[in-house]
C-alpha cells in the first residue's frame, strides 16, 4: 500500500469514527457532519493541487529556459519526458498558440474569440479537430487549472478568459511561416 492509499484509508477511517461519535439527538444527521468535513478536505486538497501545478509549471519553464540557453543535450531522456520536451526543435502546437493569443489579448476573450484568432492566423492547427471550439475551450480550462488563465463570467453569463501569468512575447506565426511545419504537427498538442 502506497502513502496516498494509507492516507485515504486513514481519512475514511476518521470519517467513520466521526459518524460513530456523533450523538443522534444533536438535530443533524451524522452524514452531514462527515460531508462537511469531506468538503473542507476537498477544498484544501484542490488548493494544494493548484499550488503544486503552478510549481511544476515554474520548474518546467526553468528547465526549458536552461535548454534554450545551453541546448537540448543538457537533458537526459528521463528529464525530457518529465517536462514533456521533444528532443529536437519543438513544433508550435495548439496549447502554445492559445497561450499566445490569450496573453496578447487586450480584452477578455471567449473560446470562440480565441478559436477565430487561431483560424485567422494559423488555420492549419484547427484543421484536424472535429470541434475546434470545444478543443480550445478544453485547453483554456486546462490553462486556468495551471494558474495561467482565469475564467470570467460576463454580464449575459457567457464565459470569457483572461491571461494572468507572464506575457508570451513571441508573435503568433503567420500561416506562411507555419506551412513547412504542418506535416510534423501533433494536432492535440
Amino acid at each position: 500500500m502506497d502513502c496516498s492509499s494509507k492516507q485515504a484509508s486513514t481519512d475514511t477511517g476518521l470519517a467513520a469514527e466521526k459518524i460513530a461519535r456523533v450523538p443522534q439527538d444533536n438535530g443533524k444527521r451524522p452524514v452531514e457532519d462527515v460531508l462537511h468535513e469531506a468538503e473542507k478536505q476537498l477544498r484544501q486538497l484542490m488548493k494544494e493541487r493548484t499550488e503544486v501545478t503552478k510549481r511544476i509549471a515554474t520548474v518546467k519553464n526553468t528547465v526549458a529556459g536552461l535548454v534554450s540557453l545551453f541546448g537540448g543535450s543538457i537533458l537526459n531522456d528521463e528529464v525530457s519526458r518529465m517536462i514533456d520536451r521533444r528532443l529536437g526543435p519543438r513544433q508550435p502546437g495548439l496549447t502554445r498558440i492559445c497561450r499566445k493569443v490569450l496573453s496578447n489579448a487586450k480584452r477578455p476573450m471567449s473560446a470562440r474569440d480565441v478559436c477565430d484568432e487561431i483560424q485567422r492566423s494559423v488555420p492549419i492547427l484547427l484543421a484536424h479537430h472535429k470541434d475546434p471550439r470545444a478543443t480550445v475551450n478544453t485547453i483554456l480550462s486546462r490553462l486556468a487549472g495551471y494558474g495561467e488563465a482565469a475564467l470570467l463570467v460576463n454580464e449575459p453569463g457567457q464565459h470569457e478568459w483572461v491571461w494572468i501569468a507572464g506575457r508570451e512575447d513571441e508573435p503568433i506565426q503567420s500561416p506562411d511561416e507555419f506551412e513547412g511545419e504542418a506535416s510534423d504537427m501533433h494536432p492535440n498538442e
